[in-house]
């Protein structure tokens, strides 16, 4: 009974590291989406800010999760990092309504969340 209550508490720590890390995500959006309003930004600047989202936000997702977690902050970081990078590109296949991504491109985002994800456990 206390290990089911025990992975439950995980589970919720990770759905709370999830919504923390859809906050960042929506914030850092807002402020690039602003200043692509008022400066003529390139597609190359556009395309390296939402990297960046996707580093930062994982990252911190997996940095409150790992802060929770007090055993194998690294895999919890890592977990977080592969749901986010699920629940992004699920809504973003959802939305999409032209040519999806490619699959390097896919694959890319998952290595950058994955390993952002892992990094901000490992560092908490």
């Amino acid at each position: 009974m206390e290990k089911a209550v025990h992975q439950n508490t995980k589970i919720f720590i990770l759905l709370k590291g999830l919504l923390f890390s859809y906050i960042v995500t929506a914030f850092i959006i807002l402020i690039l989406s602003f200043l692509m309003l008022k400066l003529d930004l390139s597609s190359l600047v556009i395309s390296g800010g939402i990297n960046f989202v996707y580093i930062i936000s994982a990252f911190v997702g997996g940095f409150f999760v790992g802060k929770k977690t007090e055993q194998k902050k690294f895999l919890w970081g890592l977990i977080m990092g592969v749901f986010y990078f699920i629940v992004v590109m699920l809504i973003s296949l959802f939305l999409n309504r032209v040519t999806p991504l490619s699959l390097g491109s896919y694959f890319t985002v998952f290595i950058i969340s994955s390993l952002s994800g892992m990094l901000g456990g490992m560092i908490s």
